[in-house]
């Protein structure tokens, strides 16, 4: 059974077509890349599969079950998106990592978050950063431990290396590398071509549709 799965999925906005038909099926610990032109629904497609747009028609299943039968929190704890331009809150770091253990009433698991920022190449004191003082590159790389900290069986991951410098980019890479070896199933959107030639699982989209499975 896929982990994560569309059926004949649909989706129009403002009398626009963006998705037709679309099937997917996406087995438990893939790494799945999709690329394509802009504008042919990469990213609506991880926001439909994130629970943040509702299918015009069509149905996402989680493990088997309706995405709409779970409630929302618990949903997207366990299916967690990341986007380009990460949006972070409070005033430090730690503010940041703190969020996913309050949300889960769960104790903050230091040495958790410790192994996560030497995995992304940043000091332990970095939590007490000011987020204001983040570079762009560091910016991603804190948001990237924040979802990784919810320990999601599902990560979808929407062009999360553009505009990074070629350290950061490399160090997010690793690090996602490092999570689908720990079992998670990563489903990434990129336009950058050397992604998309080292990709294991590849899927092309074209005008809201999946045109070819390499």
């Amino acid at each position: 059974m896929p982990i994560i799965e569309a059926q004949r999925l649909a989706y129009q906005v403002a009398g626009k077509q963006i998705l037709t038909n679309l099937d997917l099926a996406v087995t438990a610990g893939d790494y799945l890349t999709i690329a394509g032109p802009s504008g042919s629904g990469k990213s609506t497609l991880l926001k439909l599969l994130a629970g943040f747009l509702t299918p015009t028609s069509g149905e996402i299943t989680f493990k088997g079950q309706p995405q709409a039968g779970y409630p929302v929190p618990q949903y997207r704890q366990q299916v967690s998106y990341c986007i380009q331009q990460p949006l972070l809150f409070g005033q430090t770091v730690a503010d940041n990592f703190a969020f996913p253990y309050e949300i889960t009433n769960q104790p903050i698991d230091h040495e958790r978050i410790a192994h996560l920022l030497a995995a992304v190449d940043l000091p332990k004191d970095y939590e007490q950063k000011a987020i204001t003082a983040l570079s762009g590159g560091e910016r991603q790389r804190v948001a990237l431990v924040r979802n990784l900290l919810l320990d999601p069986p599902v990560l979808l991951l929407d062009e999360v290396t553009t505009g990074l410098d070629a350290r950061s980019k490399q160090i997010v890479l690793d690090l996602l590398e490092e999570e689908h070896r720990r079992g998670k199933t990563l489903i990434k959107v990129t336009h950058d071509d050397a992604e998309i030639a080292a990709a294991s699982h590849l899927l092309m989209m074209k005008g809201g549709r999946l045109t070819n499975d390499q």
